[in-house]
């Protein structure tokens, strides 16, 4: 299976949209409780157009099976070389690895960008997105206990994370 990683388009805009939007009922990837729009996006997808801070889409046979990007880590400038990273993959490409390629990609990209620490921000009940960060070697950074309130429920947000120099 070859699995290719390219810059996103503003063409690939609606197909990120609906892959994000798919996480949302599980209440397991994102604290959204309600879709997202493509028009809500934009800002978004325009702050990831800086260099430093990319979009990928993840392809594989051509076909847009998730995206990956670096976020900058609360916009100060002493964090300037920490992003927060985030993966999606469409429901229909899970369970292919494409989680594990994402990030040895994203690290792969890291010294272009300067990046020198990623973290991910991941609920704590998503047991799969920790099990995957954790056997890439990433180390449990912290907890932030019941900050997140979906549906009546507080959850805790587990912070994983990596120094790659």
């Amino acid at each position: 299976m070859t699995v290719e990683f390219e810059i996103a388009l503003k063409e690939d805009l609606p197909e990120i949209v609906k892959i994000y939007n798919e996480t949302i009922d599980s209440r397991m990837a994102t604290a959204d409780t309600k879709y997202v729009t493509v028009e809500e996006r934009q800002e978004w997808f325009q702050a990831h157009q800086e260099p430093t801070r990319p979009l990928w889409v993840i392809k594989v046979r051509g076909v847009i099976a998730g995206w990956i990007s670096f976020s900058s880590f609360y916009g100060r400038p002493a964090y300037l070389h920490t992003v927060e990273i985030s993966i999606y993959i469409d429901q229909s490409f899970r369970g292919m690895h494409l989680g594990r390629k994402a990030i040895k990609f994203a690290e792969e990209q890291a010294p272009k960008l300067e990046i020198n620490r990623i973290m991910a921000f991941i609920f704590a009940h998503n047991l799969p997105s920790i099990g995957l960060f954790k056997s890439e070697n990433y180390e449990k950074w912290g907890t932030l206990p019941q900050i997140a309130e979906m549906d009546g429920q507080l959850y805790d947000l587990t912070i994983m994370g990596k120094h790659l120099k």
